[in-house]
């Protein structure tokens, strides 16, 4: 966080308390886009003007308006002492005293333990990255790069070997998404601005796609994930229904744009084809350019011409063209079926307002662990770690793993392990579930 804004001093009319301490219920009543409270270690901060200037986007704060923000605060800033210099020209004062450190339905016994667990995982070096790891993440990607440009100029432009040669770049895209994810989120070096610049590196010169706009999204998800109108990534856009909430509610409403008791059939039509190629392109070009985002539209650019200077001399401009769009439905069908086997068929509804650990654990799950899981999907497949640590390298969630599930099985909080197949089959029992629920409550209430 960083920057001051237009704020209510204690006294002003709507600052609640003329000596700048407040109560849980005041502060609850300050969580619109026109006037956003939150609190971090009990220090109570106007951010409604100055959300808009946040690094992360201003929804992500919006989504912690009139709550207590400190665990997501805690979990997104890897230098909370300069974070905090910044945080005062927004403080207004602090909760009473006979306050709880924590509002609403929070366990205060899990967040007590977790942040124990957390501040030992500091201390024994957990959250240091390995260099050499991310070295050779780079170093695959560049050579697979390399390798598809390689077999066309050498052997020609055939239909197998351009097959060959799409099924390669689409390995190397989708493997620049997961290590851009390591920098998105500041896990690979100590230096904020050397995460940044490799991240505009990654995702825009080696992908081609605006590394802001990633950035305002996904940590939106981290902070409410399966939260309706809070994650980007549960917003469907009126084509599937998820969760058990959303079908109810879509039903008794006689809401129909499609017949969602089919959406499970659809889906493979629909989702894994079409998020990227489709749906990601249509929202990155608008965001840059509404956002006049010119730095992340040059690295675009930067990515594009690389890749029409290699590829026109031998397919000519359609021909590049197309292959790009081939590359990139393939990249789609991997991310899709990797993203959503940790999310989609966890629990997706209205916001409730929990703590930080049982928020991540009902939403995500993990796959088992193997080297091809491990590589195949970015070590996503540790989803409960990396929700739970967003700044954690991934080369250590093998690691905490145990630890974290210690901590889940002294308080009762589930903690679910899946194999790859079972996590892929059930997206589409998930789907046809919450469709079922759709329908039954289309016809019967």
């Amino acid at each position: 966080m960083g920057g001051g804004g237009q704020l209510t001093e204690p006294g002003e009319p709507g600052s609640g308390r003329d000596d700048g301490v407040y109560t849980w219920e005041e502060v609850q009543r300050h969580c619109n886009r026109n006037d956003q409270w939150m609190v971090i270690d009990r220090k109570v901060y106007n951010t409604t003007q100055w959300a808009k200037r946040h690094p992360g986007g201003f929804r992500v704060i919006g989504h912690y308006a009139g709550e207590d923000a400190t665990e997501a605060f805690t979990a997104f800033h890897p230098d909370l002492k300069s974070v905090k210099k910044f945080l005062k020209p927004l403080l207004i004062g602090e909760l009473a005293a006979t306050e709880p450190s924590h509002d609403r339905n929070k366990n205060a016994a899990v967040i007590e333990d977790f942040n124990t667990l957390r501040d030992q995982l500091e201390t024994k070096g957990f959250f240091r990255a390995q260099p050499l790891f991310f070295c050779l993440h780079l170093g695959q990607i560049l050579v697979l790069d390399a390798l598809a440009w390689l077999i066309i100029w050498i052997w020609g432009t055939s239909w197998t070997l351009t097959f060959l040669c799409s099924v390669i770049l689409a390995i190397a895209q989708t493997q620049a998404g997961w290590l851009q994810h390591d920098f998105g989120h500041l896990s690979v070096f100590k230096k904020t601005s050397w995460n940044h610049l490799l991240h505009k590196f990654v995702m825009g010169h080696l992908k081609g796609v605006s590394a802001n706009w990633w950035n305002h999204r996904h940590f939106q998800h981290h902070a409410k994930p399966n939260v309706f109108s809070k994650d980007p990534d549960v917003n469907m856009l009126h084509l599937f229904v998820v969760g058990a909430t959303q079908p109810v509610e879509y039903g008794i409403k006689k809401i129909k744009f499609l017949p969602y008791h089919h959406q499970h059939k659809y889906f493979l039509l629909v989702g894994p084809p079409l998020l990227i190629p489709a749906y990601f392109h249509v929202m990155i070009i608008y965001t840059v350019l509404w956002r006049r985002d010119w730095v992340d539209l040059a690295w675009i650019i930067s990515y594009y011409i690389r890749f029409l200077c290699c590829y026109v001399p031998m397919y000519g401009v359609f021909g590049s063209i197309a292959l790009i769009c081939f590359v990139r439905c393939l990249e789609s069908h991997w991310f899709v079926w990797v993203t959503q086997m940790n999310h989609l068929p966890m629990d997706i509804d209205h916001e409730k307002h929990r703590d930080w650990v049982t928020m991540q654990l009902q939403s995500t799950c993990n796959i088992e662990t193997s080297l091809f899981n491990d590589w195949f999907t970015g070590h996503l497949n540790f989803q409960i770690e990396h929700h739970l640590f967003p700044r954690m390298p991934r080369h250590n969630y093998h690691l905490v793993a145990p630890m974290v599930h210690a901590l889940c099985e002294k308080h009762g909080i589930p903690y679910q392990v899946k194999t790859m197949w079972r996590g892929l089959v059930d997206v589409i029992r998930s789907l046809k579930t919450s469709g079922d629920l759709w329908l039954d409550a289309y016809l019967h209430k």
